[in-house]
């Protein structure tokens, strides 16, 4: 256990300074407790501080992700894009800290290395990498779904000779702005063809002397249709923020999207057709939340809208050899995270563009000159590992954060999450997380889910200053009830036949493979419908004392 009086530092400790975090500080603040938020960064912005790569972007509509535009704190704030870029996302989240200001509340370049609950003492001691342990009441994690880095196990990583790095730790320079990589006359290679891969992978062709894509399993990929927002379009952006904010409360992910109602086999393949063609053309995420509502139920229906998308792609890729590449055959289309593309597959018809199989022919190891698989050497100038995170639950792990009797979070979740409601796990009271497992934020336009549940762990706390509790923890019976619905609705979906990053999977000493689903799939609205119900209820579920 970490050492330390029996003092109370603070009412919370916040750890994250995203647009999760920064908000849940506020709240709080806001409300009278006495906060804390810790940042491993420099300054605020979570996701949109680390991930400076080129082409960089929201794939969620800006106005519908900008909440803090929503609800009034930032009301004159104007987006540029239909989609935000990376450098105006951090504006974005700059100013709304200025807003909100609530740097003041945060200790900046510092990483929460361990938080322990004390038994004796109903609180947190929380180690920081600076040497100092503070305590606090309630421990709040805002780390994000997507912030653990996950680098690939691959021989000789550090021998390569050249400029080498993950996409999320783009080189910047001493003011902290993202370095300029100049790809002209270089030999470059992209390790992973997820979201970011196929965001990074057009801009490099552009002036790349040689671009190598080294992909293992490709992604159902669909344009993102960006566009500039006009002054006119702002102004009525702007007039509508209210029936906005309204409409994304009620939409199963929160964005802007709602599906439609008949199955596919409901209408004729003419129509079908003409519906598929619709969607795919229209900027966004439409595609695949706005479409027939059994896409992730019905193999059938799936088996229509992968056909077109796959038929979509060999139209635009030159090279018959190459768009059969592309194409997946190893999960139904938006099983997983669809990837959203500008002239992601167009590249590909460049002579500079190479794909490379890694399938068929895996890396062996990264040498002082390039990357060698099973069949070749390929020399570089430039390597980016494009190769995503440990998802939901890796920045926690990356914690030691143990519970009642000194349980470590990680033993305690091995073989998968068991929360209740998501925010909070028996055997580590009054310790919350947001967007985190099995609460509805991960699978879903984080800039208003998070928000929305920062607003009900605020409530709560209220609730319990307001009534003398200082103490909360999920039921056993809860939990276990809430986590087996989580799986069960889960396992019921076509997303349950795919190796998402939303999946964890562990094997047994005995070789049995778990796997588990770290996401609830049961819309937004039900959801918070639930949360509601257990704050209503006195918080039915928790035991408060």
């Amino acid at each position: 256990m970490i050492e330390g009086e029996q003092r109370v530092d603070f009412d919370a400790v916040v750890i994250g300074a995203g647009v999760t975090g920064i908000y849940q500080t506020h709240l709080l603040e806001q409300r009278g407790l006495s906060v804390l938020g810790v940042e491993a960064g420099a300054d605020v912005g979570g996701t949109w501080f680390w991930n400076r790569y080129p082409g960089c972007r929201l794939d969620t509509e800006s106005y519908a992700y900008g909440y803090f535009a929503l609800k009034g704190i930032i009301p004159d704030w104007n987006w540029s894009e239909s989609f935000a870029s990376q450098p105006e996302m951090l504006r974005y989240a700059n100013r709304a800290a200025d807003a909100m200001d609530v740097r003041k509340l945060y200790k900046f370049k510092t990483r929460v290395i361990a938080a322990h609950y004390r038994d004796d003492a109903n609180l947190w001691s929380v180690a920081l990498d600076s040497g100092e342990t503070v305590t606090c009441r309630f421990l709040i994690s805002a780390t994000g779904p997507l912030s653990a880095t996950r680098m690939p196990d691959i021989k000789g990583i550090d021998a390569f000779k050249g400029e080498s790095f993950h996409s999320s730790r783009w080189p910047a320079e001493a003011d902290g702005t993202p370095k300029t990589i100049d790809f002209t006359g270089k030999r470059v290679g992209v390790i992973g063809t997820g979201a970011t891969g196929v965001q990074i992978i057009p801009i490099a062709a552009e002036t790349a002397k040689l671009l190598y894509v080294f992909q293992r399993t490709p992604n159902w990929c669909t344009p993102l249709g960006n566009a500039p927002l006009s002054k006119s379009d702002m102004d009525l952006i702007r007039k509508r923020y209210p029936t906005i904010l309204e409409y994304v409360k009620v939409t199963d992910t929160a964005f802007p999207y709602h599906r439609d109602t008949r199955k596919a086999t409901d209408v004729s393949a003419a129509e079908r057709e003409t519906f598929f063609e619709g969607l795919y053309n229209q900027p966004g995420y439409g595609i695949w939340l706005s479409g027939f509502r059994d896409l992730l139920l019905s193999r059938e229906s799936n088996q229509f809208l992968a056909d077109f998308v796959a038929k979509k792609i060999r139209q635009r890729v030159s090279n018959q050899a190459v768009a059969s590449k592309l194409i997946p055959t190893d999960h139904p289309f938006g099983a997983k995270r669809v990837p959203m593309e500008t002239n992601y597959y167009e590249a590909y018809n460049k002579d500079s563009v190479h794909l490379v199989d890694i399938h068929e022919a895996p890396i062996v190891e990264v040498t002082d000159k390039g990357i060698r698989t099973t069949d070749n050497l390929y020399e570089l100038d430039v390597i980016i590992y494009a190769t995503g995170f440990d998802a939901v639950t890796g920045s926690l792990d990356r914690i030691d954060i143990r519970g009642k009797g000194g349980t470590a979070l990680k033993d305690a979740w091995a073989d998968g999450p068991t929360t209740y409601l998501g925010l909070q796990a028996r055997g580590f009271p009054n310790f919350f997380t947001l967007v985190g497992p099995h609460n509805g934020s991960a699978f879903c336009n984080v800039g208003v889910c998070g928000a929305l549940q920062a607003e009900w762990v605020t409530q709560m706390l209220c609730y319990m200053t307001a009534n003398g509790f200082s103490f909360s923890e999920p039921t056993q019976e809860a939990e276990d009830a809430w986590t087996e619905m989580i799986y069960r609705d889960f396992s019921r979906t076509l997303m349950a036949e795919a190796n998402a990053w939303w999946v964890k999977t562990t094997t047994k000493p005995d070789g049995t493979v778990v796997r588990r689903t770290l996401v609830y799939v049961g819309g937004g609205p039900e959801y918070r419908k639930r949360c509601e119900q257990v704050a209503y209820g006195n918080y039915e579920g928790f035991t408060l004392a």
